[in-house]
Formats: C-alpha cells, sequence, structure tokens
C-alpha cells in the first residue's frame, strides 16, 4: 500500500521557518523510487542540520548502495530545526525524508549515522516527530528497526533503551545483509515478530542488539559483566570491514546540495584506516586496518563524480591522505588530467612528515592557493611522546618555511588541551611555536603579512583507544589554560597580532565525554535532557552545560555514581568498560600497554612501514594492511581544452 507525502502539510509551514530550502529535496542525483516495488524500505538519518549532514560520505554511500538494489528504497532525513519542529508538532507533520517527503514512520529500517556523541538527543527529536516510541521495548512490528552506525556507535551503551541495533565497522555490505534479512523475514510473514527478526540479526555476529545483553554492576558502581539473555546470541558482536574498497567505488553520483553545506567540493575516499597509532585518535583505532584504494580507481572515481556533480573541487580524504603510498602519482596525475578545467585537489590536515612542497604544488596547480593546514596536536614535544605524534617542531618550521618561501601566505595549526599528564607549559608553548611560525615566514618571504592560526579542541577519551582509561581534564583547568594561552600569544604585539586564535572551551568537551564513555545509565541523562529542550547539543548556541550537569545530577545521583565518575575518574586496568563486548578487533591488553608506554612518555612507530606491534585487528578480523606503491601511473583522458568539461562515457556507463 503507497504511503502518502507529508509536503502538502509540510509546504504552508516552510515560508515561516528559516532555510526552508533544505526540507524540499530534489537535489542532483537524488533518487526516488516506487513505494509499492520496494520490498524494503530504509530511512538513512544523519542526525543533524541539513547543511552538515547532506555532505556525509556514510550515508551518502549507504543510500547510493542500497537504491542500486531492484527492490530496496531508501530515503534521507536529517534534523529538523527547532522553528521547524515547533510548527510540525502544531500541525501534526511527522517526520520525514527530503527525498518522497514520506514519515520516517512507514519504512522498515531508520539507520542512524552518528559522527559524534552531541548528536544523540536529536535522535530523539526525530523518533518522537515520527510518533515512534522513544524506547526501543515498547516498540512492535509496525515500527521501523532502529539500526544505530558511524564512529560514535562503537559505544551505543547510553542510547542502548533508544536503538533497536548497532552495527560495528564499515555499512556497505553490513547494510546489504540486513536487508537480506528483513526481506526473507517479511517475505515470510513476519514469523515471531519484532523478536525474532531482532535475534536473526543478532545471531550473525555483527549486528549488536542490547536488548540482548543483560548488564550487572557492583556495589561501587562499576560493571561487574555484560551477558547474553538469550540462546542464538553471542558473547562478543564484532566490527565489519570492507577490505578491497576498489569493489565498492562508491558513491558514483555524489548528491549536490540546493542550500549551503558545511563542504562544496566532491569527495573521494582515497583510504581507509590508520596505523601512525596516535593514541587520542578513535577513528585511528577503529577503522584499522588501512585500505588502500588503487590509484586507477580513484582516478575513475574522480572523473566519474566531477562528471555527475559539476563541482569544481576534488577532495582527496582519509585520515591522513598524504600517507597514501602513490599519493604524488595521484595529485600529480589528477592535476595533468584536469589542467585548464577549474578543477582544483584538496586533502584534509596533513602530517608535517608527509607533506612536501611539490605535493602542495600539485595541489594547488589548477585552483586557488589556499592556506595550509597541519596537526601537531601538542605544543611541547613530550607531550607529543606522550600521545605518539612525533612532530619535532623542527620539523614544523622547516615545512612551513619552505611553503612561505614558496608563496604560500597562511598556516592554520590544530592542537588539543587537557590531554593526559599535560601542564600548563605544554600549552602554553603552542604560543611560542606559532610565534616561531610567523617568524620563520618573515625570515623566508621578506613580507610582514604571514599569518598562522591555531585551532585548539578540548580533549576528550574515547573507547577503543590507549586513552579509554584516562581521567578528562575537567572544564575549569582547561579554560584556565586556554586564557594563559591567549595571554602569552598577546604578550608580543609584533607577533600575536598576526595569530589568529579559536578554541572550544571545556563544557562541552566533558559532556561529550560522559555520553562517550557512558554505560545505559546515561540513557536516562540523554531522555531527560532531551525532555527540558536539549537540542543540536554540537552547536554552541543551543548546548547548554547546566541542563546536562542538572540532568546527570538527578538521574544519576540515586544510582550511586555522578558526572565524575564517568568522566574524571582514571579507570584500572581489569575494570569492565562499557564497551568490552563489542569487538573493535583491538587486544585490550596491547591497548593497556599502550596506555603504560604513554605515561612513561614512549612513542609507537607506523606498522604499515615496521613489522607488527599485535594491536590484534589483523588476526581477529582477518584481514591485512593493503597498500602500494603498485608501480601504476594515472593515465590521461581526452578530451581535455582549457575550460571543456571533461567527458569519457567508458566510465560513466
Amino acid at each position: 500500500m503507497s504511503v502518502e507525502s507529508v509536503f502538502p502539510a509540510l509546504e504552508p509551514l516552510l515560508p515561516r521557518v528559516s532555510k526552508p530550502v533544505q526540507y524540499v529535496g530534489g537535489e542532483l542525483n537524488a533518487t526516488v523510487k516506487d513505494w509499492d516495488a520496494a520490498a524494503v524500505r530504509w530511512a538513512l538519518m544523519y542526525p543533524d542540520a541539513y547543511e552538515v549532514g547532506l555532505p556525509n560520505q556514510g550515508v551518502m554511500i549507504l543510500y547510493e548502495v542500497l537504491n542500486e538494489q531492484p527492490d530496496v528504497l531508501a530515503e534521507r532525513t536529517y534534523a529538523v530545526w527547532p522553528d521547524l519542529e515547533r510548527l510540525m508538532r502544531e500541525h501534526d507533520v511527522p517526520q520525514f525524508t527530503v527525498d518522497a517527503h514520506r514519515p520516517v514512520k512507514a519504512f522498515d529500517l531508520l539507520g542512524v549515522s552518528f559522527a559524534t556523541e552531541l548528536g544523540y538527543t536529536n535522535l530523539l527529536t526525530a523518533l518522537d516527530l515520527a510518533g515512534i516510541p522513544l524506547h526501543a521495548a515498547d516498540r512492535t512490528e509496525d515500527h521501523p528497526i532502529v539500526v544505530a552506525g558511524g564512529h560514535a556507535a562503537f559505544n551505543p551503551e547510553p542510547i542502548s533503551p533508544f536503538v533497536d541495533a548497532a552495527v560495528l565497522g564499515d555499512g556497505e555490505e553490513a547494510v546489504l545483509e540486513i536487508t537480506d534479512l528483513v526481506r526473507a523475514w517479511k517475505a515470510e510473514g513476519r514469523p515471531g515478530g519484532r523478536d525474532e527478526i531482532l535475534t536473526r540479526l543478532a545471531e550473525t555476529g555483527g549486528v549488536y542488539v542490547p536488548r540482548f545483553y543483560d548488564v550487572e554492576y557492583l556495589p561501587d558502581g562499576r560493571i561487574q559483566r555484560v551477558v547474553p539473555n538469550r540462546e542464538r546470541v553471542p558473547y562478543r558482536v564484532f566490527k565489519r570491514t570492507t577490505m578491497d574498497l576498489d569493489a565498492w567505488p562508491y558513491p558514483k553520483q555524489p548528491l549536490v546540495p540546493l542550500a549551503e553545506s558545511v563542504h562544496e567540493r566532491m569527495s573521494v575516499e582515497i583510504f581507509r584506516g590508520c596505523t601512525r597509532g596516535c593514541r587520542f585518535c578513535q577513528a585511528g583505532m577503529i577503522t584499522r586496518p588501512v585500505r588502500e584504494r588503487s590509484i586507477e580507481g580513484i582516478g575513475a572515481m574522480v572523473q566519474r563524480g566531477l562528471e555527475a556533480t559539476g563541482f569544481e573541487e576534488v577532495g582527496l580524504l582519509s585520515l591522513s591522505s598524504a600517507d597514501h603510498s602513490e599519493i604524488a602519482e595521484i595529485t600529480k596525475g589528477l592535476a595533468d588530467r584536469y589542467e585548464g578545467t577549474n578543477t582544483s585537489l584538496s586533502l584534509p590536515s596533513t602530517r608535517v612528515d608527509a607533506f612536501n612542497i611539490d605535493l602542495a604544488n600539485e595541489l594547488s596547480r589548477n585552483g586557488r592557493r589556499s592556506g595550509l593546514t597541519f596537526a601537531p596536536e601538542g605544543g611541547s614535544e613530550r607531550i607529543r611522546r606522550v600521545i605518539n605524534k612525533m612532530v619535532s617542531e623542527e620539523d614544523l618550521i622547516r615545512t612551513v618555511s619552505a611553503a612561505f618561501a614558496a608563496g604560500w601566505r597562511q598556516v592554520k595549526l590544530y592542537f588539543m588541551c587537557g590531554l593526559p599528564t599535560e601542564t600548563d607549559d605544554d600549552v602554553l608553548q603552542i604560543a611560542e611555536m606559532a610565534k616561531n611560525v610567523i617568524r620563520a615566514g618573515r625570515e623566508v618571504s621578506g613580507r610582514k603579512d604571514i599569518r598562522c592560526t591555531i585551532s585548539i579542541g578540548g580533549f576528550v577519551p574515547k573507547p577503543h583507544t590507549p586513552f579509554q582509561w584516562a581521567a578528562q581534564c575537567d572544564p575549569v583547568t582547561v579554560d584556565s589554560r586556554l586564557r594563559k594561552l591567549r595571554e602569552a600569544v598577546n604578550s608580543d604585539r609584533a607577533l600575536g597580532r598576526n595569530i589568529g586564535m579559536r578554541y572550544h572551551d571545556g563544557q562541552p568537551s566533558l559532556i561529550e565525554g560522559l555520553l562517550s564513555r557512558g554505560d545505559r545509565r546515561i540513557g536516562r541523562v540523554i531522555e531527560r535532557v532531551w525532555r527540558e529542550g536539549g537540542r543540536f547539543d554540537g552547536w554552541s548556541e543551543h548546548f547548554s552545560y547546566e541542563r546536562w550537569v542538572s540532568a546527570a545530577e538527578a538521574e544519576l545521583t540515586p544510582l550511586g555514581v555522578d558526572l565524575a565518575w564517568f568522566t574524571t575518574r582514571e579507570r584500572e586496568e581489569l575494570e569492565v568498560l562499557p564497551w568490552d563486548h563489542l569487538d573493535s578487533g583491538l587486544d585490550k591488553e596491547w591497548l593497556w600497554a599502550d596506555w603504560q608506554d604513554a605515561l612513561d612518555e614512549r612513542e609507537q612507530d607506523d606498522c604499515r612501514w615496521t613489522p607488527c606491534f599485535d594491536c590484534g585487528v589483523c588476526p581477529a578480523m582477518g584481514t591485512d594492511i593493503e597498500v602500494g606503491p603498485t608501480g601504476r601511473t594515472l593515465l590521461p583522458i581526452s578530451p581535455v581544452g582549457k575550460g571543456s568539461p571533461v567527458h569519457n562515457p567508458s566510465l560513466t556507463t
């Protein structure tokens, strides 16, 4: 039976809200399929505003992978701003998809991709607007199966009351397997109802269903154990790893936003995973092993994407893009291929020790020369040893000096504040590093208009990292160090006026820490915050620290724990952590040993180029590092004329 569009009820509300274009759909390369012809229907949600959610690669890939299946339909939904939420409640308009404006409640599955824990409250808004019970325990087989994914779902315990299932790791193959199971269950007449389909998902070993696990606590509040409460359910749930990225060249038809978005470019993921071993970096730890796309695969994706979108910038994405074994060949080949077409290339922030001027020149050859971005992360060499970010200040100065001498005028440096063992002096050395960058730039360029921007975020200990045991720094200390840093930057006006400083205060970081390392008891805090108006907690203008603190006090005190217990308390080696039954492939003993190395200020090499350090991922996941060099080159394509589009029909069929 067809499902009616809610657009006739939504349209009259749009002139009354900010940025109404974000709710109308119809983007280039969007897909609308026949509802009645689909056997399985997915609503895919990025729990943030359209401008942040639409460029998200994860959702875009799954949207395309699913819609390629003849009998599968996938549409997108995003968090609505509070102005539209209020009107939707007044006029009984439910949470809708932007593709065909169908009610989310009508779909078989609601897949939610969490890049940050601060998006949890937006999930609750969407569920409530959709008419889906907040608590998974209250849903029937008539409600969508709510599946969480993304990096912030590697510890789904805080949102376990609200989700039916969670998938750890890569989603391409996982969503197709889930689809197959749901299709078969529906074809059989939905035997056993919701409980049976969730059991079928759980027994694959790659889908976590929280309701099938009981958590037992010790008198002091720590977890005693987490155990399955029924047969057919495994003790541990493993992450998914897609190995041959060339076999998954998605997105082939990237979405082009109607409204302004955070990234106005076509992006290609050139490899997945990272083995640099930065101890603070959850993304690097949970995406191991490294898997590179081939130079030919990257070239085909870039060409196809440019033809499908009309974008003039190509982002070569990964956690450390300059570490691709053939990055020089890739950038030169692409710059050669698109010379004269106004197509520019960009990399996200680059490691100082992986950067060179030849690479930078290739990136800027066909486009504008923008600023360079590096991430030393720590101000002092000592703290960089602790976090395993082994970049010396001499390396940084040598690199930026070469860039300034070659014509660049500005550089941005990323740092963190509140790192384990950090002192005031570690942070104050950021100011001296920035001043040395300005001095070096002026000396080699002979110019005064050299700029350096330092951007500082609060450190949050994350699950599945060596710092998962660490005490988080309290907001008062973080904010005090940031004030002292600003004073140090401004102490020399001749240099300080050329140094910009952007930072996030410590309060949102502490709440992110609560959510990232919390257990099931945090679910009641999230719900209370949401009921008291919490929305878009990742946006400073909507975030309320006081609301979170009061909710935590009200909900956790009766349980014998509190906000500090979950955040600023250091864990012991043998404590059962809320995510220990969720297998990222990393050996817990190895993580603990690396934590001890951090405290001893000992660094660890990159296992891509050195012998294995037994982190556990490759044998546990049945995988291996996949890197070049292949020795192959990116062949030219034709026709390429000055200002003309590049077209090769063989790559677009």
